[in-house]
């Protein structure tokens, strides 16, 4: 079992900055970890991820602004999130996939981007 804790949304101007913090629980590896967003009316959808091999994948949207990383050790996955938009306003989640095939979430924090 993985427990997944989002910190660091909030409101901010657009053009703005905020980093957003997930950290996991337990001892289990991970094969994927990501960040995802659902704004209302809207599906979910992939912002950026990590892939085997260390390989990272981002939106369109957000390349070139957003930057994810990572602390193995704290066993925490960052979004850093700047040039912050009106349209990147959602509520964000952090995602894994251990390594025995389990997928967890977050429960979620919300970015508020005002113009």
């Amino acid at each position: 079992q993985v427990q997944l804790v989002e910190s660091g949304g909030g409101l901010v101007q657009a053009g703005g900055s905020l980093r957003l913090s997930c950290v996991a629980s337990g001892t289990l590896s991970f094969t994927a970890m990501g960040w995802y967003c659902q704004a209302p009316g809207k599906q979910r959808e992939s912002v950026a991820d990590f892939r085997s091999g260390g390989r990272t994948n981002y939106a369109d949207s957000v390349k070139g602004r957003f930057a994810i990383s990572r602390n193995n050790a704290k066993r925490t996955v960052y979004l850093h999130m700047s040039s912050l938009k009106p349209e990147d306003a959602a509520v964000y989640y952090c995602s894994v996939i251990t390594t025995v095939g389990g997928s967890y979430w977050g429960q979620g924090t919300q970015v508020t981007v005002s113009s």
